[in-house]
């Protein structure tokens, strides 16, 4: 198929540049080739428009079905026609062993209720031919006896690859990294960064110009730090700022970096615990940061939008941030230019479109904000629980639950709920869109859903 704009046909890493050059950060085209990384090109989970149509499910307007092995809440990221997501194979703990297994292994973990384990997993790249609507590579990258116990909700492929170089770069936290050639499937490099996540992996990277910047936020240490993506060598790695308190689980963190332009300068901007923080991409050094209060466990991305940057800040002080981009140092007391403390989601990224952001808690409680003052328009509920981010597309933006709804409301600051469709499995993974189709990842399929012809 054809590109209507010449960015499009640029590879990921090449097409942040371009990006940054333009100073702004906008909507991408819903008949885009590409889709490199975790919520799009720009990491801000905004298309320009598609056309979807108003029903569709198991039954009707899918283009495909397509069962994936294994478990992953990694999105789908895409390249010329084929969309490569992670997954996690595994073999289940005997079930005459189970009980005991589990006592063992969480002893004195006071969220052993909430805790899955496994004997083994095997990591592995899938590639999906989106023409043919097959499976063509299934690539082993690690197999973990033993692996760590993970949250209910978490699985151990969580993180979003990045496609970048002609490069799969997959990263499953403290289990490892690798790098898997697109065109042949060859595993490139593999590296593992060691680091207590306590109930799984969850941070997703970001590529800058070589370098693939991963956040660290454990129980027993927070770092950042860049490897090479040609060879997987580390390239710098810088520490968090300090902590206060004692206990390691309020200081661990699975946010997404976003990079962004200011006008000035490049940022990439990691929240974490207790603080976000920007970073110079090439040397690892601190731009600006901010304390956020008393914040952890947050896994949203931020979004970047007006010269402002809003974060979230997690569990125990769940708010929205408005954070101005232009400070050097500690700006805490000065560059903070509005918080919101209701209905804040821990799991789920906002998005924005024009003047208006929107979110959705856990719980399902959608809401609109002003981009400027973060006054509300309205504040509304959803059926179900939320941890997939939401999608801008043209004049609406969907969302996706954990038990399979999609539905879509007005981007406008009236509520206004367009209708809800119904997918089978659960639905943690965000949603992508390339070549017109929107890309939705279950936890046993992926689902090809197609705009409506003019």
């Amino acid at each position: 198929m054809t590109t209507t704009c010449l960015s499009l046909r640029l590879p990921a890493a090449a097409l942040l540049v371009l990006v940054w050059a333009l100073g702004r950060m906008g909507p991408v085209p819903a008949n885009a080739q590409e889709w490199p990384q975790f919520r799009g090109p720009e990491g801000q989970g905004v298309v320009a428009d598609l056309n979807l149509p108003d029903e569709f499910g198991e039954e009707s307007n899918l283009r495909f079905k397509i069962a994936i092995p294994g478990k992953g809440w990694s999105s789908p990221v895409v390249s010329r026609g084929i969309c490569w997501l992670t997954t996690a194979v595994p073999t289940e703990v005997d079930p005459d062993r189970a009980a005991e297994v589990k006592a063992e292994r969480l002893k004195g973990n006071p969220m052993a209720g909430q805790m899955e384990i496994l004997e083994s997993v095997s990591l592995r790249a899938i590639a999906v031919d989106l023409a043919t609507q097959r499976v063509i590579r299934n690539v082993e990258l690690f197999t973990i006896k033993n692996p760590e116990p993970i949250h209910s909700l978490n699985s151990y492929a969580s993180p979003t690859p990045v496609i970048a170089e002609g490069r799969l770069l997959c990263h499953f936290g403290n289990l490892g990294t690798a790098a898997v050639e697109l065109a042949t499937g060859k595993v490139l490099w593999k590296a593992r960064l060691p680091v207590e996540h306590s109930v799984g992996p969850g941070s997703t990277p970001v590529v800058v110009d070589n370098r693939l910047i991963i956040p660290c936020d454990g129980t027993d240490q927070q770092f950042v730090a860049a490897l090479d993506v040609a060879t997987g060598k580390e390239l710098w790695r810088v520490p968090r700022p300090r902590l206060s308190g004692e206990n390691g689980d309020f200081h661990k963190a699975f946010s997404t970096p976003l990079v962004i332009h200011d006008g000035t300068r490049r940022q990439v901007i990691i929240p974490g615990a207790q603080w976000v923080v920007a970073y110079d991409p090439e040397t690892g050094k601190t731009l600006w940061q901010v304390r956020h209060g008393d914040g952890f466990s947050n896994s949203p991305r931020p979004v970047f939008a007006h010269g402002l940057v809003f974060v979230c800040t997690g569990y125990m002080n769940h708010e929205l941030v408005a954070i101005r981009v232009d400070g050097e140092g500690d700006v805490t007391d000065t560059h903070v230019k509005w918080r919101v403390n209701k209905q804040v989601p821990p799991m789920s990224s906002p998005v924005v479109v024009g003047d208006l952001l929107f979110m959705v808690s856990d719980q399902g409680v959608v809401s609109c904000l002003d981009v400027e003052t973060g006054s509300v328009h309205y504040r509304e509920r959803l059926a179900g629980n939320y941890s997939a981010s939401p999608l801008a597309v043209g004049g609406r933006i969907l969302f996706l639950s954990r038990s399979g709804d999609v539905s879509w409301v007005e981007a406008k600051p009236e509520w206004k709920l367009r209708r809800t469709n119904h997918l089978e499995g659960q639905l943690m993974a965000s949603p992508a869109v390339v070549a017109g189709t929107l890309l939705v990842r279950s936890d046993s399929h992926l689902y090809g859903i197609p705009a409506r012809t003019p």
